[in-house]
């Protein structure tokens, strides 16, 4: 009994030591460049560039792997993750995962009421389905599905876009159908609605 017990002990100091060491690997790729963007904490120094911290580690993942095959288009972000291993990707989600995510202001709050409405009842009229029924009731998302809670509000409407033009292909293709049946008012009401959950 004792083996066993001394032996949970070294893989649980093994598994926070690595655990460390990849957060250490993580920032240090942050500060080398992810920084200039998404902020050293993820919070993005700017409204075109998406928050990061908050989002799921696995989805971070996914995104970085898809910019560095290709399936995701972005000049940018396909030379920042040219180098990158799997390993790194992985420690980048989870280290943007651990950081938080406080919303943003609403600037417009009857704007983003209609959003509210969309996002939990969708739009019966034209068969738009409510965004809660895939990223939850409060927009937390999953590891395959992005948290929406507390981004920028103009990011999400980008992506709104590109998704409705199927010029996004690399995520989920329920989304084609779904961007491509939203209005320009309610695409720019969800993402308001979104940004200040």
């Amino acid at each position: 009994m004792m083996k066993v017990a001394w032996l949970l002990a070294a893989l649980l100091v093994a598994g926070n030591s690595w655990a460390e060491a990849d957060q250490a690997r993580a920032k240090k790729i942050v500060m080398g460049s992810c920084f200039l963007c998404h902020g050293e904490e993820g919070e993005s120094a700017s409204e075109v560039f998406p928050k990061l911290a908050g989002q799921h580690a696995e989805y971070i993942a996914k995104q970085l792997e898809n910019f560095k095959s290709g399936k995701r288009k972005n000049t940018a972000m396909i030379d920042m993750v040219s180098r990158l291993t799997p390993e790194e990707m992985e420690a980048l989600g989870k280290y943007f995962a651990a950081k938080s995510a406080p919303p943003e202001t609403v600037k417009d709050p009857d704007l983003a009421a209609v959003g509210r409405y969309i996002f939990y009842k969708g739009n019966k009229f034209s068969g738009l389905p409510s965004c809660a029924t895939c990223h939850g009731k409060d927009g937390m998302g999953t590891a395959s599905l992005p948290r929406l809670a507390g981004q920028y509000a103009s990011y999400v409407q980008a992506q709104l876009k590109l998704f409705g033009k199927r010029e996004r292909t690399n995520d989920n293709a329920v989304m084609h159908s779904v961007a491509a049946n939203l209005s320009p008012l309610e695409m720019a009401a969800v993402a308001e609605y979104v940004s200040g959950q």
